[in-house]
């Protein structure tokens, strides 16, 4: 059976397994970390061209989240130095920065975390660089969608399962397929927290969706099989077959009458092209 909790008001708690219903401050502070992590991939959008290197990349996030007033979640999350997460074509999650520079019909996710004032906001979106063929702009297309599908699910009453399979139906249709050894996660004071948030389900399945929640909607579609594999620096996730993989992600909080998405652009980037 879920177990709900009241979260603290002002400290992280602890990870027991149940799912932490909060209040109207955290809902307001989950918004200012959120913008700035949209603030931040919307900035990179002049840089995400040819040539780059995604080490420049992760400098750049660096310093314009301790400009924001934040500081990256991932910097030294277990072990791992860097501010940034960027995954190409292949990968489909926790790419490592390197020096390995972009190239044109590369697709390209990008996942920031900044913390403000204790809140984390993770957010992640596709750049398409250069000259991208029409096969992987339509991955990208669909993902999105998927993403926005499984948000529409996100309101009281509904559950889980309701949110994966509005997300696998969509992505299946397209003849994508929906990785199923990553997902979102409850999200707060804590960087990971309950529930779970799976992208592949059955409708009336899964934790009831309250009023309060706050988690992440994250779907990885692989134009071939969803089937991944790690690589020996124990981050990079890669498809098996070598398909493409693309993802989106955004921060949400269950409203009394659905939701509120935390990350959304200020420029209006939704998905590539940006502004």
């Amino acid at each position: 059976m879920t177990e709900y909790v009241t979260a603290p008001a002002d400290t992280a708690g602890a990870r027991t397994g149940a799912i932490k219903l909060h209040g109207p401050a955290a809902f307001a502070g989950m918004h200012k970390a959120g913008r700035l992590a949209a603030e931040t991939l919307d900035m990179l959008v002049p840089h995400m061209v040819p040539g780059v290197s995604t080490a420049e990349i992760d400098r750049l996030i660096y310093d314009f989240i301790l400009a924001g007033g934040g500081v990256p979640a991932t910097l030294g999350y277990r072990g791992y130095t860097h501010s940034t997460c960027i995954s190409i074509n292949h990968v489909v999650c926790h790419g490592i920065p390197s020096e390995k520079t972009l190239k044109s019909g590369d697709i390209v996710n990008v996942d920031v975390t900044p913390i403000v004032d204790g809140w984390h906001g993770d957010t992640s979106r596709m750049y398409l660089i250069g000259d991208v063929p029409l096969k992987a702009k339509r991955l990208v297309e669909v993902t999105y969608e998927c993403l926005m599908l499984g948000i529409e699910q996100a309101r009281p009453g509904n559950r889980m399962g309701d949110v994966a399979n509005a997300i696998q139906r969509h992505a299946e249709k397209n003849r994508y397929g929906v990785v199923r050894d990553f997902c979102g996660h409850g999200l707060g004071r804590l960087f990971h927290d309950a529930p779970d948030v799976v992208h592949v389900g059955k409708p009336g399945t899964g934790p009831e969706l309250k009023p309060g929640m706050i988690f992440t909607i994250e779907p990885m579609i692989n134009i071939g099989r969803p089937d991944v594999k790690l690589l020996d620096d124990g981050w990079t996730a890669v498809t098996r077959d070598r398909s493409l993989s693309a993802q989106f992600e955004h921060s949400i909080g269950i409203t009394d009458d659905g939701c509120e998405i935390f990350t959304l652009s200020p420029k209006g980037n939704t998905q590539p092209p940006y502004l």
